[in-house]
């Protein structure tokens, strides 16, 4: 009988450390649970990411507004019969003392 209580002890034992510990486990399965949400926030973002530059795409394809206000945005387009006033602030005066 303690033979039996003993084997069936033992094997439990190897059981409940495969259940815990060993590959395919319950510790196993939190940790890609885990990593599965931090892969889904990653691609929510990226998704979002990509629709910005879809429908850029879409503008630049579909008009020439898009880019002429893209070249002026980031290129400093200035057509012709147009002026450029740049206004710049000043820091302070001399001697440190402010208006």
């Amino acid at each position: 009988m303690r033979i039996l209580l003993a084997v069936l002890l033992a094997l439990v034992l190897i059981l409940q450390y495969r259940l815990w510990f060993a590959e395919g486990g319950i510790a196993e399965g939190v940790r890609l649970r885990e990593k599965i949400a931090v892969e889904e926030q990653r691609n929510a973002e990226l998704k979002a990411r990509n629709d910005v530059l879809t429908r850029q795409v879409l503008e630049l394809q579909n008009g020439h507004r898009a880019v002429e206000q893209h070249a002026r945005e980031e290129l400093g387009l200035v057509k012709e019969d147009e002026y450029y006033f740049q206004f710049v602030e000043e820091t302070g005066k001399k001697g440190g003392q402010q208006p």
